[in-house]
């Protein structure tokens, strides 16, 4: 369940209302959904206030930590993420006096992981949104502690009463300070745009600079920018930052972070006795392999009454700008195999029982549909809803990246590639340990990634897989050439990994929906994209299952082959 959200309907707060109440008076569960529903917000305001320092996680663990502990003491259930944002407010500035009266450990944070760099991955930003992200680290610290709730103000996470009451001030100073910060950040996005230009008067006064934004940095180069024509030269309208970031989501909790909270004598949820707590625990961990509480396949209870999360779920996703492609024409692409009226091979004659079919019919290499086709009628099937260890978007950049669905619906796959970035062999992504079934229902996002593309009379000059001054990414022969969207229809459990080596691509995965599905495939000329997208679903359990899926948990997902049998 996500509380977080701004608005609400009357339900949600009725239903919010009710679990901190429940966890008030001793249920455990109650408290487990609390400390998980409300880790991403905590998690996204220390991160950004503290811009991803080391210490980003012992903060956020004494925050939950103290808020199970005083739990009791709320009074009012519709004050809650006020009154735990301002914890969260608290320990930042203890965290910030105690740093005055002892040395920064710079080892520590060279460590740290840029939570604006983790902004821009993790969400897929582009443009003037991954340039105010950028801009976040030139902010002073008390500026990027208000700046971290502004941010989720604007975005939708909190309103200005809660932000006021966080940051322990009134409205009417709250606005004030807010404005100063705007100011700063938007000299700050100034200087990101100027470093990324080729002003030689920059490029000479940067020389002597180490690379760590800092205010003195700031201030020399602000000044910089200020009297230089070349600098000042916007080239493009620049759009204030609160529209940037309206509707963008929270950050993702990255894989592996943890969150420990011990629930001894002095939690909220101490009615419940020490000796049953072993007890409690095993009833807890038996639910948690339930589906409708798989969606919290990042909490774990363990014996002694601890919380151990690495991710969380949130609500589905918005939509995602397709991102930036080389401006060169492509090659020709590998000689494909003659198209046949369904994506997929006939099945064998062993293949003909009902009780056979399944899991012998996977896609074949085909050419892509005349751009001006429409696709079939996606068939309808059911959906009770896809719960994902990644939450409503996992985005998934690097080698052994992965994210565990479940549930019954439609899951969508947003193909990134990056040949400006590296090009070459292409290792798809795997499906593995697959329970129930698994479909490639539709193609969509207005184009396949070889697609040629662009606003040209022969329908463009850009291509996703690359170009001859950079280089092309190749898929695997027999692999086939997947869209920008990818949609599957899942009734079970199954892993998804990235199992990048060699190119460069990164997968966006989240839960999505028929209707959905059936928007995006249907989108297709004359509404600016490339083609109208594709139908795989049958409707039966002919429909193709995607490449490179099995039931087996193997040690190196890259493993697993192409024509699998499921």
């Amino acid at each position: 369940m996500t509380w977080e959200r701004t608005h609400v309907d009357e339900g949600a707060r009725r239903q919010w209302r009710s679990t901190i109440t429940a966890a008030q008076a001793g249920d455990r569960q109650a408290l487990d959904e609390l400390v998980e529903g409300w880790l991403p917000l905590v998690y996204n305001v220390v991160g950004r206030a503290l811009n991803g320092h080391a210490d980003v996680d012992d903060v956020v663990q004494e925050t939950m930590l103290r808020a199970v502990d005083n739990l009791g003491s709320l009074r009012d259930p519709d004050s809650f993420r006020s009154w735990l944002v301002a914890i969260a407010m608290r320990q930042i500035r203890d965290r910030a006096r105690r740093r005055q009266t002892a040395q920064l450990d710079e080892s520590a944070a060279r460590e740290a992981t840029d939570f604006a760099e983790l902004t821009v991955l993790r969400l897929q930003l582009e443009g003037q949104r991954r340039e105010v992200a950028e801009a976040v680290r030139w902010l002073d610290d008390e500026d990027r502690q208000l700046l971290s709730l502004w941010w989720l103000e604007v975005a939708g996470e909190l309103t200005r009463r809660e932000l006021a009451a966080a940051a322990g001030i009134s409205r009417q100073h709250a606005a004030v300070r807010v404005q100063r910060v705007k100011e700063r950040l938007e000299t700050a996005r100034g200087i990101v745009r100027a470093l990324d230009g080729a002003c030689p008067g920059l490029r000479e006064l940067a020389a002597r600079w180490n690379g760590r934004p800092d205010s003195v940095w700031r201030k020399r180069l602000a000044r910089h920018i200020r009297g230089c024509g070349y600098c000042g030269d916007t080239r493009e309208a620049v759009v204030p930052a609160e529209r940037l970031l309206v509707g963008i989501a929270l950050v993702p909790i990255p894989v592996g972070f943890t969150l420990s909270l011990a629930l001894g004598g002095k939690t909220a949820a101490a009615a419940t006795a020490t000796a049953t707590s072993v007890g409690w625990t095993a009833k807890v961990m038996a639910a948690l392999t339930q589906p409708a509480v798989a969606v919290t396949a990042g909490a774990t209870i363990v014996a002694g009454g601890a919380y151990v999360v690495t991710q969380t779920p949130d609500a589905p996703p918005h939509a995602v700008a397709p991102t930036d492609a080389s401006t060169a024409r492509p090659q020709s692409p590998p000689p494909s195999a003659t198209p046949t009226a369904t994506p997929s091979p006939s099945p064998s004659p062993s293949a003909t029982k009902r009780a056979d079919l399944y899991g012998t019919v996977v896609d074949a290499v085909d050419r892509a549909p005349d751009p001006d086709a429409r696709p079939a009628a996606l068939p309808r099937r059911p959906e009770s809803g896809i719960t994902s260890t990644g939450g409503r978007r996992a985005v998934m950049q690097h080698r052994g990246d992965s994210v565990t669905l479940s549930g019954q619906g439609y899951v969508l796959v947003r193909w990134q590639l990056s040949p400006h970035s590296r090009p070459g062999a292409l290792v798809m992504p795997a499906w593995t340990g697959l329970k129930g079934k698994l479909f490639h229902v539709a193609s969509g996002g207005g184009r396949r990634m070889d697609d040629v593309y662009g606003d040209g009379s022969d329908r463009g000059y850009v291509t996703g897989m690359g170009g001859p001054d950079i280089g092309y990414t190749v898929l695997t022969d027999g692999t086939q050439q997947m869209w920008q969207n990818e949609y599957f229809y899942l009734d079970g459990s199954v892993t998804l990994t990235q199992n990048e080596r060699g190119a460069d691509y990164g997968l966006a995965v989240f839960p999505s929906d028929w209707a959905a599905a059936d928007k995006d495939i249907n989108q297709g000329p004359p509404d600016g994209a490339v083609r109208y997208g594709l139908v795989r679903d049958t409707g039966k359990d002919d429909t193709p299952v995607p490449q490179y899926v099995t039931r087996e948990t193997p040690a190196d997902a890259a493993t697993v082959p192409q024509q699998s049998r499921v």
